[in-house]
């Protein structure tokens, strides 16, 4: 996102401080953020480990103007995320119609809004590039509120839901991926062991 923003002089994205983010439903609005934020803490508490991976590049037309992202793959267990949770936000909010799919295509956005005119050589530098084939793991779910402000997030690896100062905290973060680092760990021997002992 920051390498074709700075290459190409372009800021659709890169203006407002941006994340890298997969988005799971929205922008949409409601009345009720205390119910989207109980909603997603008791759809995500079911969830552990939740992987997906970078597949390369792609495009699309919007009513705005062109929008290229990272195609992501996502696992089984991301897919049921999702849906579980659009499931639940459709009984009282206003999602998007691609929210309600069951076909959802995940993606990153990398840029937007001012490419159109750089668009051919923004695409044929990233086609140039290596695809990427990285596989991510998603840590913390993100509700955001007016203005695009962080309202909480519901951390995957603390199970629980943070408030937008513990959403922010440098110390909780390092503890949130230790956490990834540790459950990653005890797979891998958990499967050395199944190995040695020729378990399946």
């Amino acid at each position: 996102m920051f390498d074709v923003a700075r290459r190409f002089h372009v800021r659709g994205v890169t203006r407002k401080r941006p994340v890298s983010h997969v988005t799971l439903a929205g922008p949409f609005e409601t009345r009720s953020i205390k119910r989207v934020i109980n909603d997603v803490e008791n759809v995500a508490k079911n969830y552990d480990l939740v992987n997906f991976q970078l597949k390369g590049f792609g495009y699309f037309d919007n009513p705005n103007g062109k929008v290229i992202f990272a195609d992501i793959e996502p696992s089984k267990e991301l897919e049921e995320l999702r849906w579980e949770l659009a499931t639940r936000l459709t009984k009282y909010a206003e999602l998007k119609e691609w929210d309600k799919d069951k076909k959802f295509s995940f993606h990153a956005t990398i840029a937007f809004k001012d490419i159109d005119r750089k668009f051919p050589d923004i695409w044929r530098y990233l086609k140039s590039k290596e695809v990427p084939n990285i596989n991510q793991y998603l840590l913390r779910i993100t509700i955001l509120g007016k203005g695009r402000r962080i309202v909480c997030e519901y951390d995957l690896m603390l199970k629980r839901i943070l408030n937008r100062r513990q959403a922010l905290s440098k110390k909780i973060w390092i503890i949130t991926k230790f956490i990834l680092r540790l459950k990653l760990f005890r797979r891998r021997l958990v499967g050395a062991i199944k190995k040695i002992f020729w378990w399946s």
